[in-house]
């Protein structure tokens, strides 16, 4: 078997309200490209939690609280050329402090017999 990562999975959490912000910053980058199509993307309704210590500047909540937040798991694949790119739009655009981004490298179909 010859594996060569080309793309990756990017996937973050996001308030339900932010996702079309962050989702156009993300695909305005070079994420969610698949064949012909662009802004390919999908996400599921999940609930985030978090208790922000008493250094942190929340987006949601109260420090030293803990949140339970109506959020978004957002997912694109990305060429691994543009992975710094599609990131740094994410972290603009995004609301929090600290968004937790998840880069997961893709084996791609052909890798097997």
């Amino acid at each position: 078997m010859n594996i060569d990562i080309k793309r990756v999975k990017i996937s973050v959490t996001v308030p339900s309200e932010n996702v079309p912000t962050v989702l156009n910053a993300m695909c305005n980058a070079g994420a969610g490209v698949i064949g012909n199509y662009s802004f390919c993307s999908n996400s599921c309704k999940v609930v985030g939690t978090f208790k922000p210590n008493e250094d942190a500047n929340p987006y949601i909540g109260k420090k030293n609280n803990l949140e339970f937040v109506d959020e978004e798991k957002l997912e694109v694949v990305c060429d691994v050329e543009k992975v710094k790119d599609v990131v740094t739009a994410l972290r603009k655009t995004h609301p929090y402090e600290e968004p937790g981004i998840e880069i997961i490298p893709l084996l791609d179909e052909k890798s097997f017999k």
